[in-house]
């Protein structure tokens, strides 16, 4: 039987999404509900509605300004691995060129999930999890 996967947040977007992960960790099966949810959040994405409090744009947008100096630490991370523009990164999810400083409520939406979902994916990586 495996070990129970132990999450150490270390900020407040961190230990958010690790709330998350271990109130919807409980809704399944076996042991390894943690990581089932992560599974599922992986598989989906945000956009799934699998984060029911990230599904209203209007919410979306709250939770980017209350976590934006994480989240915006996060995306320059990764633009400073991968390269690109925001606009480049994010075409896919809708960005809207013409708000480059995420000043709208859907720019940080699409903010709102990346932080979310790149938060809970650094979490399970401090853990060990592979999927």
């Amino acid at each position: 039987m495996k070990d129970p996967i132990k999450l150490d947040p270390q900020t407040k977007l961190e230990r958010h999404v690790a709330r998350w992960l271990r109130d919807m960790g409980t809704g399944y099966n076996g042991h390894d509900g943690i990581q089932a949810a992560y599974e599922d959040l992986m598989h989906g994405g945000c956009s799934s509605g699998i984060v029911s409090h990230l599904i209203y744009t209007r919410d979306c947008a709250a939770f980017y300004r209350r976590h934006m100096g994480e989240i915006d630490a996060m995306l320059v991370e990764m633009l400073s691995d991968c390269g690109g523009t925001v606009a480049e990164l994010f075409a896919r999810a809708g960005w809207d060129d013409s708000d480059p400083l995420a000043r709208s409520d859907g720019n940080q939406n699409i903010l709102a999930w990346f932080g979310f979902e790149e938060t809970a994916r650094h979490l399970m990586d401090r853990a060990g999890v592979e999927v």
